[in-house]
């Protein structure tokens, strides 16, 4: 890291510097405040005019320029990037509150790779070394974070303003609250990563909270690669309904293509309904329904291709209900091969890892759900999504009781092993792979 060692020209008789160590020098002292508040607002403006071109796009694919204007297609755009945001927006008089999660992942990933080179550019600021020795706190993350987040807003709340209309009045409050929010989960990591402190830092981390983290991001990611092949599944097998629906719409080309980037925003929140339905509480979809393991009660739905994925109603299988062990299987196997990759010999160790990243799992992915339905709809469909305490309280159950036994299980095993390998008199699972000494 950049920061963190003294620069050859401040020690004494050191040679002088190439132009190549002058350029990487000044390439990443560029000035702080300026840098990180300019990505702040590029990592905020990019997204939004891909969404305003988008939808300036489909207005003249799908009207020739027949109704609206070109400015009314780019208030829509950036209304889209607004709802990204938790905004909400008002459409003849029906409120809607849905987040359409495929945009806002669109937008912390462009937070991501925007932090990343932000953090590159000012990595040369800070004490070096051996003021750090001396005491000196290091500040450059925390304080380009804060700036990065400043601008990222101000571009939010200008869109904010300049899009908003009586009609559809959306939430500025919320936009705020979402901007500063992505700022920190995918802003501050990325600047840490791409200034190297999160290479200086992430050794401090105690071994027992790096590993549980680790699993808790490893039974994440296993359960939402489950989820989204729960809903492939189920739109395959009924999909002559998803393109009957389409056929029913009678849309042209342009407007079957708006159609598919429409259901494309809204892949992951349909990704997180079909964990719900994994996990055993379900989802809503209007009011007085159930989509559940035990239970399906549908109404009157609108025509929209995503909903042929929904079971149909009437009675259940009897396999319905063995799919709430579902989570319990992701998590023991995630925790088993942890334990694999970083075996340890202790019992409790094991244990506290295999728990805590389960219990830690089940918890992020109840804060994921909560901002996975909302109001789609006038009438029944304002009450749209998951049992959000439900899913929490099923995750936390299910991960937790799945991360203890998959931990103990393979410490047992590699315990086992040991101890008949010990036996046998040769190396065991944690001494094979050392290299012998030579004579």
């Amino acid at each position: 890291m950049t920061s963190l060692h003294s620069p050859p020209a401040a020690r004494a008789g050191a040679p002088a510097r190439s132009e190549a160590e002058l350029r990487r020098e000044l390439s990443t002292r560029r000035p702080l405040v300026l840098t990180a508040t300019l990505g702040g607002a590029v990592a905020a403006a990019a997204p939004l005019v891909v969404c305003m071109a988008a939808a300036l796009v489909g207005w003249f694919v799908t009207d020739a320029g027949a109704h609206g204007s070109p400015s009314g297609a780019l208030r829509v755009g950036a209304l889209g990037w607004l709802t990204a945001h938790g905004s909400g927006v008002t459409v003849e008089g029906v409120r809607l509150t849905a987040v359409p999660l495929g945009l806002t992942l669109l937008c912390a990933w462009t937070v991501w790779r925007v932090g990343q080179r932000v953090g590159e550019s000012v990595s040369g600021h800070g004490p070096d070394a051996d003021r750090i020795a001396d005491g000196e706190r290091d500040w450059t993350v925390p304080v380009a974070g804060v700036v990065f987040a400043a601008g990222y807003t101000v571009v939010a709340v200008a869109a904010t303003s300049l899009a908003a209309t009586v009609e559809t009045a959306p939430g500025v409050e919320r936009v705020v609250l979402w901007s500063v929010l992505l700022s920190a989960a995918a802003g501050l990591p990325a600047l840490a990563r791409g200034s190297g402190r999160a290479a200086v830092w992430l050794p401090g981390v105690p071994p027992a909270a790096r590993d549980a983290l680790a699993l808790c991001r490893s039974i994440l990611v296993g359960w939402l690669a489950v989820a989204t092949l729960t809903l492939l599944v189920a739109l395959a097998l009924d999909f002559s309904t998803a393109a009957n629906i389409v056929s029913q719409l009678h849309t042209d080309a342009g407007d079957t293509a708006l159609l598919g980037l429409l259901t494309l925003a809204v892949v992951p929140n349909a990704v997180l309904f079909a964990s719900a339905y994994l996990l055993g509480p379900g989802f809503a979809v209007g009011t007085g329904t159930l989509v559940s393991p035990g239970a399906v009660v549908l109404g009157p739905l609108p025509m929209f291709p995503l909903l042929a994925a929904l079971p149909d109603g009437g009675p259940i299988p009897g396999w319905a209900g063995w799919l709430m062990a579902t989570p319990v299987l992701v998590a023991a196997l995630a925790a088993a091969r942890s334990l694999h990759r970083r075996p340890t010999r202790a019992w409790d160790r094991a244990a506290v890892r295999g728990c805590g990243g389960g219990l830690a799992a089940g918890l992020l992915l109840g804060l994921l759900t909560a901002v996975a339905g909302g109001s789609v709809g006038p009438g029944r469909m304002t009450d749209v999504g998951p049992a959000t305490v439900d899913v929490v309280l099923h995750a936390v159950t299910a991960f937790g009781i799945g991360g203890l036994l998959g931990a103990l299980g393979m410490t047992w095993w590699q315990l086992r092993g040991r101890g008949a390998a010990r036996r046998l008199g040769r190396p065991g699972p944690a001494t094979s792979l050392r290299r012998r000494p030579t004579h």
